[in-house]
Parts: C-alpha cells; sequence; structure tokens
C-alpha cells in the first residue's frame, strides 16, 4: 500500500530558513510582476500552496533508505534516483551499462505507473554517470524509452555511485488526475 504524508507549510512555519506568512505569496507575485519583460503575463498566486505528498511503493519502506521514492506537489511528481537494480536485489543488473539503464528505466516506469503516471508524461532527467565515456551506450537504450519529443535532460559524470553502479537516473513528470 502507498505511504502518504502531507505536509503543508500555510501555518507561518519556517521553511527552507524563511518564514512563511500569508501575504508572502501577494509579494512574491507583485515582485514578479515587476520584474517580468513587457507583454509577459504573471499568472496570479495560488489560494493555498499545493499539499506535499511522500510517496512509497509496496516494499520500497523495507529497504529503509533515508529518503523517499517520490514526492507529489500538485500536480508535479518528482522521483528519487534510481540505480539499474532488479526489485529484490541488491546488485546492480549484470550486463554493463546497457543493462543498468534498461532496469533503471524500467525501476523508473513502475514507480511512475505506481503513482498515477507513466514514461510520456516526463518532462526531465538527471543522468549520472559512473564514467562520462558510456554516456553513448546508455543513450541508445535511454532513447527507446521515450517518444519524440522527449523530455528535457541533463547528463554528467560522477566520480563514484552508490552500490558500485554505473548510472543513476532521476525524472520529474505531470502525474496523472
Amino acid at each position: 500500500m502507498n505511504r502518504t504524508r502531507t505536509s503543508s507549510r500555510q501555518d507561518g512555519h519556517r521553511a527552507g530558513g524563511a518564514a512563511m506568512t500569508r501575504g508572502a505569496p501577494a509579494a512574491l507575485a507583485i515582485a514578479a510582476a515587476l520584474a517580468a519583460p513587457p507583454g509577459c503575463s504573471v499568472p496570479p498566486p495560488a489560494a493555498d500552496p499545493p499539499a506535499i505528498e511522500f510517496l512509497s511503493s509496496p516494499g520500497a519502506e523495507a529497504r529503509g533508505l533515508p529518503f523517499s521514492e517520490a514526492v507529489r506537489v500538485g500536480e508535479m511528481l518528482y522521483l528519487s534516483g534510481q540505480l539499474g537494480i532488479p526489485p529484490g536485489g541488491s546488485d546492480p543488473a549484470p550486463g554493463g551499462i546497457a543493462a543498468e539503464t534498461r532496469q533503471a528505466l524500467e525501476n523508473i516506469k513502475a514507480i511512475l505507473a505506481n503513482h498515477g503516471s507513466a514514461l510520456d508524461r516526463v518532462v526531465k532527467c538527471t543522468v549520472f554517470l559512473a564514467d562520462i565515456g558510456e554516456w553513448g551506450s546508455m543513450n541508445e537504450v535511454y532513447r527507446t524509452y521515450f517518444r519524440d519529443p522527449p523530455p528535457a535532460r541533463s547528463a554528467l559524470g560522477a566520480s563514484g555511485l552508490a552500490r558500485n553502479a554505473r548510472v543513476e537516473i532521476e525524472c520529474i513528470a505531470v502525474a496523472g488526475p
């Protein structure tokens, strides 16, 4: 069963080191309108900020990791980075960067489905590679999971990933209604 914890900063408590007050959204809207280039409109502030839901799929909590599998804010879904580790496993999928990329994307596909979204609703991915020289091999697999136009993406080399993984991929997606 999904675990959901809802948080909202509507009561003047501190969030992110800055005090939030009921007048803050109006002040921000005024500042944004003044900073907007001529001809651009700024939407009015929302009456209440969207709820924040911390989500986990069945079995995710049992792994005891210190982060949420996904966080939903309004209609946006933010996924934690996924390694190419098969469900229930502890080591990356055998077969190198291509196999790990495929497994990481299958994990992402399953998490999105568990939380009301899908790969065709992904708007941004960030790919971390243990060896940036494997970018081409990762990209060959990655492109088979997203149809045109693909989501925005950043890719970067890292000096090491958890569990000696070759790739980690995180995504932002629009959640379903």
